[in-house]
């Protein structure tokens, strides 16, 4: 059975096309500058990478483009041969808890939570209706990034502000990553051989969250309302006192948005350290001797460290402390520089393995206290497999 997951951005859509149950990629790729000047698609198949420049004015435009690759290809002979889309859908609020196939009041629900992810929902909401335009056959899922976290208890995801500010406004904690946070956890409850587990879960990309993961349920999670509370991000700040931002508005005559802006797209590693929200480029600037760039690195590990130790206490222990993401597979500096960090918890970092990236492996040494691992994610696979499971239920 042939699985499609895809990811559509408001100028873009990235796809990954599975063989289930083998799970074996048989085509990935990517559409950018959708509806702007100079747009073209990247595909990868047979291990070859092939670029085209095409005019790709809308979403139903590129779909129609992956649908001649997949039939050129020989991917499929025919579209009733896609059996199931998966759509990442980044805002699901407290509306849905686990994946769903789409009908009608689903698409409308997700494009009714717009506000809360202006920039995703109405996208994927785009996406859809492009797929379901090609592929009507076939079970259309969508898999939400908050759903993992929903199973947090009133006193993770709410905020101590007015009650009605959640009843009224839905303010709340939401969190993100969650299709990740998920993958990761069920492969490390797989390690231990142990599905009643106590799991933290380090996403550490561009965008980072921290998730406490109890017998295969999120109990708490590092972001929040939106995708910038929590730890230290690549351009984003993270947890700060929130009465900092009308402080700054009063004293630089700044607008709510343009703070919006700071927060999200001005501060982080690339606030503090001047130099890049790349943590490979804080990196380098770090071993060079700049000093905002080596306090820029010891700020992120610090937040990092906090919300392991914080987790400890809410899962009453951890069974497996995993890194995965761009920094959390590929940075052996950060992940030294956090597990160094928690050496009161008797937790040893094995310095030979660590210098390994992007690859599934043990950090930790066989003595340390509590097992770590960085263990790669795999989004759009967990999506295929929530499509294929589904899929198969009708």
């Amino acid at each position: 059975m042939i699985i499609l997951s895809v990811n559509a951005g408001s100028s873009s859509l990235k796809f990954t096309g599975f063989e289930m149950p083998s799970e074996d990629v048989l085509i990935s790729g990517v559409f950018e500058r959708i509806g702007i000047d100079n747009s073209f698609y990247t595909i990868k198949l047979n291990g070859e990478k092939i670029r085209k420049e095409v005019e790709l004015a809308n979403h139903s435009v590129a779909v129609g483009f992956l649908t001649k690759e997949l039939l050129e290809n020989n991917i499929v002979e025919s579209l009733d041969e896609i059996k199931g889309v998966g759509h990442r859908i980044v805002q699901g609020a407290d509306k849905f808890d686990k994946t769903v196939v789409i009908d009608e009041r689903v698409l409308e629900t997700i494009s009714d939570l717009s506000p809360l992810a202006p920039l995703h929902n109405p996208a994927a909401v785009v996406g859809i209706k492009a797929f379901r335009e090609f592929m009507p056959n076939a079970t259309h899922t969508a898999v939400f990034d908050t759903a993992f976290h929903q199973t947090m208890p009133e006193e993770a995801y709410l905020y101590a502000l007015p009650y009605e500010w959640y009843t009224d406004y839905a303010v709340r904690r939401y969190g993100a990553h969650g299709t990740s946070h998920k993958f990761v956890s069920i492969r490390a409850a797989e390690i231990l051989g142990n599905k009643d587990s106590k799991i933290v879960v380090c996403h550490l990309g561009n965008g980072g969250s921290l998730s406490a993961v109890l017998n295969g349920k999120c109990i708490d999670t590092s972001m929040g309302f939106t995708p910038n509370a929590g730890v230290v991000m690549g351009s984003r700040c993270g947890d700060i006192d929130a009465s900092i931002l009308p402080y700054i508005m009063k004293v630089t005559g700044m607008t709510p948005d343009e703070v919006d802006t700071a927060i999200n797209k001005k501060s982080g590693l690339l606030g503090i350290s001047g130099v890049s929200s790349d943590s490979r480029d804080v990196e380098m600037g770090a071993e060079e001797g700049n000093k905002r760039c080596i306090l820029a690195q010891k700020l992120y590990a610090r937040r990092v460290i906090e919300y392991i130790a914080k987790y400890y206490c809410i899962l009453g222990g951890i069974d497996m402390i995993c890194f995965t993401a761009g920094i959390g597979e590929n940075s052996c500096a950060t992940r030294k520089s956090i597990i160094d960090g928690l050496k009161v918890y008797g937790i040893k970092l094995d310095e030979e393995a660590n210098k390994t990236r992007g690859e599934e492996i043990m950090i930790s040494t066989k003595d340390s206290t509590i097992p770590c691992y960085v263990i790669p994610t795999n989004e759009e696979l967990m999506i295929a497999r929530d499509t294929y499971n589904l899929s198969m239920d009708k």
